[in-house]
């Protein structure tokens, strides 16, 4: 979503959280670059519909709206392939986008050779050559669920379906606080998700965290998003600056919650990890011992363990 500029010595200055809202460190979204410009090679199509002759105008503007639709459902599958890329674990997309982009693609460009060539081998081949170029510059879908190593299928299940449902509750709280046409309180709302999917990423690395994080997820976010809905409604109207100030409040004491609830789930798999070491210390230096032979000398104790 475009944003106006907003500086340090703007009238309106954003955060001083060192960076815009809404800005990602990370690589650019896959659903930008070529993808834009599927949306603008069909218009030649509809040039053609409407100066060329009349028997062209139907597969012309078949040509068009096929080829529209391809550019749509493929921006949505590379978006869809981003979020799945984000997660340790995800759940494939359930509709192949991309790959029907593709299909749509040698669709459109079979209608668009019907009217450059008679018969049927040359827009065969077109829609052929399209819909293969199509799969080789933004490749398949997701086909397969992603589970990081260790999570059997049930768990993977339940994190997913529990990461899909945060997030439909920080997607809502983003649209909702576009009503109150404040800048600031957006950035603030990107912050929030921000610490959420910090949370969500732990969970992902460590299923068991899920029973912990569940009251976090499923309770307090979709509080938030209500929250967010109605202050939304009420703060257009009325500019209420204690509204405005309660419902900071509420998103500071959420954010400091949802961090502190990260680093005891951090703090936690660390203790975890700590004592399978030493469980797995302690039975290899028995191992050791026991193949030294009693007629030989202990071996030596194992060197302590780093920090």
């Amino acid at each position: 979503m475009a944003q106006r500029y907003g500086g340090k010595y703007s009238p309106t200055p954003l955060p001083d959280d060192g960076r815009r809202p809404g800005f990602d460190a990370k690589r650019p979204s896959r659903a930008g670059g070529r993808v834009n410009v599927l949306f603008l090679v069909p218009f030649i199509f509809a040039v053609k519909a409407f100066t060329g002759p009349p028997t062209a105008l139907g597969w012309n503007l078949a040509a068009l709206a096929l080829l529209i639709a391809a550019a749509w459902v493929t921006r949505e599958g590379l978006l869809a392939q981003d979020a799945f890329d984000a997660r340790k674990v995800a759940r494939r997309p359930a509709f192949p986008r991309k790959i029907v982009g593709a299909v749509l693609t040698g669709a459109g460009l079979f209608a668009g050779g019907m009217v450059a060539a008679p018969g049927l081998a040359t827009p065969v081949l077109f829609g052929v050559i399209g819909a293969v170029l199509h799969i080789i510059a933004f490749g398949p879908d997701p086909l397969r669920d992603k589970a990081g190593e260790g999570i059997d299928r049930f768990q993977s299940d339940r994190v997913a379906k529990a990461v899909d449902e945060g997030e439909a509750y920080l997607a809502g709280m983003s649209d909702a606080i576009l009503r109150a046409n404040d800048r600031a309180l957006e950035a603030r709302v990107d912050r929030l998700a921000a610490t959420a999917r910090a949370l969500f990423r732990t969970i992902e690395g460590d299923p068991r965290d899920l029973t912990a994080a569940r009251k976090d997820i499923g309770v307090f976010l979709m509080a938030a998003r209500d929250a967010t809905v109605k202050f939304s409604g009420l703060y257009a109207q009325t500019r209420s600056a204690s509204a405005r100030a309660d419902y900071e409040q509420l998103l500071t004491d959420l954010d400091t919650h949802l961090r502190n609830r990260t680093g005891a789930l951090r703090s936690d798999d660390h203790i975890d990890l700590d004592v399978e070491i030493k469980v797995l210390r302690d039975r290899l230096q028995l191992e050791r011992n026991r193949t030294a032979g009693p007629d030989l000398a202990p071996a030596p104790p194992l060197p302590p363990q780093g920090d």
